[in-house]
This record gives structure tokens, C-alpha cells and sequence, in this order.
């Protein structure tokens, strides 16, 4: 049985009252949750207006004015099983730390309905606010349906946040770009890229990095084959196939994460070719993946498990804010990334270029 909606039709949300009442949401809010910086006059207001369309608060602000443990919800949506472990890891460590309830809820949908849908259903229990990892936090259906229920969220790896908003990311660019000088490094000069999913602002960041590289190392980024793929290990079958059907094949690929990238070590494989002896493999997260294949993989390492603690503490603080009456901080955390050299990459066959030893190289 479906949950009923805190936004079906005939309910009464903060924005109705806001509106009645002439103020803004924050206001109400303020009102609702007791809050003492509120004119007597506008707090009178505000009641009316409650009274009037009688509206009724939603649990979790009740709970929020009266000291209880705030919920913290947690909308997820994300083909690579390996991500999305390490980002649940980071953070139920920071929920236990801060004392609060992390609830989890998975959004299967991938049309804006549906994702629309899940979150109205999402914004009808107690959370008081929303963490959004990608790629759920490129989309635009479910930020829409957190701000018309008041119900404020910190997004993750989102490469062109809202204004206002809260986020926590690292430099996509610019690690793809180190990733990509690694390889050239190395004397490769055919490097096939496989791109992420295009409905996330990541992906066009990480081929935007590579493209960058490339041309700063003097090279011909139309000698560069890419393929699209979208994040998922049978994508990355796909595009790797692709790569090597062409008539001159690169000596390397650069997957835009981990999944895609053991999918091309798995395609080589099948053909008969050797990682990294006969091609170089290298791919992007450092999730649990990279190190259970053979060979074990180079990648760029996103602190997955720790932007998810960034984020938790950035909404909790935004909720403490909001409780006190305030807008609060209003930012973006950008993490390091580091460059962790293993097994996979090597010089191109012919080459006598000593291979790296394996270890990491950390950027900002």
C-alpha cells in the first residue's frame, strides 16, 4: 500500500500558509517550531492562517521543536552497487556520530513522474531533510518536490548546483585531467575515453578534463575515440567492445568509473589481450572494485564514503540553523581526489618506459 502524499490534492502545505498569511515559508516554519525572533504581529498572522486552512504541521517539525532525533532521509538511485556501499557506509557512520536516524529509501524510477512520485511519497514520513547522491541530485523532479514540502537537501558530486544550495563534490575535471596526464605520461597517444551518463554534470566534467589534457600535452583530441556509457558495467561492455572493433585501437581507456572500467578489463580479457601489456585500463571512484579484479585498477579516488559524511553534517547544520531561526551557511565542500597507481596502467606495447610504481599522488 502506497503511503499517502503530504502533497495530494486538498492538502494544505507551509507554502499555502506562508502565502495566506503574508510571509515567507521560513516564517511559518519559524512559528511552527516556536521560534522567539517572530513579531507578535506576524505570529498572529501566521496562526490565523493556520486556523484558517487548517493546516497541520508535519511530524518532523514537531519533533525538531521539541529536542527529539532528527531523521535524515536519504534518496537513493545508483547503478554501481560499489558506489553505493561506500556512500551508505560513510553515512551511517556520520548519522551515529551526530545522533540522529538515517532513513533510507530507494527511488527506481528513472522518468521525471516517477521520480516525482517517489519523492512526494519520500516527503510524506518524518524526515526533516534530504541527502540526494547522484544521480538523484541532477534531478530537477525530485529537487522540485522537496522545495515545494519544505523539506531542505544537501546534494552529492553535482557539478553545477542551484544557487542557495548546498553540495559537496570534488574537482571533476581536474582529476580526470591528472588521470589523463598519467597516461600520456606513460607514452600513450591513442587513449579511448568512455564517457558517464549524460543526465549528470560529472560526466561532462571528468570528458572535459580529458579533453583539457590532452591538448595541453600537444595531442589531437580528434585522434581520441570516445564512447558513450552511462555509468553501468554492461555500458562499459558496450563502449570497450566498440573501442577495440575500430581499425586502429587504442593502447588505453579511460573509463569514468570503476564499473565501466572493469567491464573493459573483462572485454580485453575475452580477447586475448593482456592488461596492461597489451592495452592500459584505468577508471574513476576507487570503489571495492578496483581491488577484488585482476589486474587490480588504476583510478582517480573519489571519497565517496566521505562526501556522504560532508554532506549529513552540512544538513544537519542547516537544520540547526533553521531551528534557531536563521538561513544558515549556505556552501560547497569541494574534497580532495587522489590518483592510486596499481596494476592496470603500463606503457604502451614497444615502449620502454619503466612503469610507475604503484601508490597514489594526491590533488586538490
Amino acid at each position: 500500500m502506497s503511503r499517502p502524499s503530504r502533497r495530494s490534492r486538498g492538502t494544505v502545505t507551509v507554502q499555502d500558509v506562508a502565502r495566506a498569511a503574508g510571509v515567507s515559508a521560513m516564517t511559518v516554519s519559524r512559528v511552527v517550531n516556536g521560534g522567539s525572533n517572530v513579531r507578535e504581529t506576524t505570529r498572529q498572522a501566521v496562526l490565523e492562517a493556520i486556523a484558517t486552512l487548517n493546516y497541520s504541521p508535519n511530524s518532523a517539525a514537531r519533533s525538531l521543536a521539541a529536542g527529539e532525533a532528527t531523521q535524515i532521509g536519504l534518496l537513493y538511485s545508483n547503478p554501481s552497487a560499489a558506489y553505493l556501499s561506500q556512500f551508505l557506509i560513510g553515512a551511517l557512520a556520520a548519522a551515529r556520530r551526530a545522533g540522529c536516524h538515517l532513513v533510507l529509501e530507494a527511488c527506481e524510477g528513472e522518468r521525471a513522474d516517477e521520480q516525482a512520485e517517489a519523492t512526494r511519497q519520500f516527503a510524506s514520513t518524518s524526515v526533516e531533510g534530504v541527502i540526494l547522491p547522484p544521480p538523484l541530485s541532477e534531478a530537477a523532479p525530485v529537487r522540485a518536490e522537496l522545495e515545494a514540502a519544505g523539506i531542505p537537501w544537501v546534494s552529492v558530486a553535482m557539478g553545477l548546483p542551484p544557487e542557495r544550495s548546498l553540495n559537496v563534490r570534488i574537482d571533476d575535471a581536474a582529476a580526470a585531467a591528472a588521470m589523463t596526464r598519467h597516461l600520456i605520461d606513460l607514452g600513450h597517444r591513442r587513449i579511448g575515453f568512455i564517457r558517464g551518463n549524460p543526465n549528470q554534470t560529472s560526466s561532462a566534467e571528468r570528458h572535459r578534463g580529458f579533453v583539457e589534457a590532452v591538448e595541453a600535452a600537444g595531442l589531437d583530441v580528434k585522434a581520441m575515440p570516445v564512447e558513450q556509457g552511462y555509468f553501468t558495467f554492461r555500458s562499459g561492455i558496450v563502449a570497450a567492445e566498440r573501442l577495440l572493433d575500430r581499425k586502429d585501437p587504442p593502447t588505453a581507456i579511460f573509463a569514468s568509473n570503476d564499473d565501466m572500467a572493469a567491464a573493459a578489463v573483462g572485454v580485453a580479457h575475452r580477447r586475448g589481450l593482456h592488461v596492461p601489456q597489451d592495452i592500459s585500463i584505468v577508471g574513476f571512484d576507487d570503489t571495492s572494485l578496483a581491488t577484488t579484479m585482476w589486474p587490480e585498477l588504476t583510478t582517480v579516488r573519489q571519497p565517496i564514503a566521505a562526501m556522504a559524511e560532508s554532506a549529513l553534517t552540512l544538513l544537519l547544520a542547516r537544520l540547526r540553523a533553521h531551528r534557531a531561526g536563521t538561513t544558515g551557511k549556505l556552501e560547497e565542500q569541494v574534497l580532495d581526489h587522489e590518483l592510486i597507481l596499481r596494476e592496470s596502467s603500463g606503457p604502451p606495447p614497444g615502449a620502454a618506459a619503466p612503469r610507475p610504481t604503484p601508490g597514489k599522488k594526491s590533488w586538490r
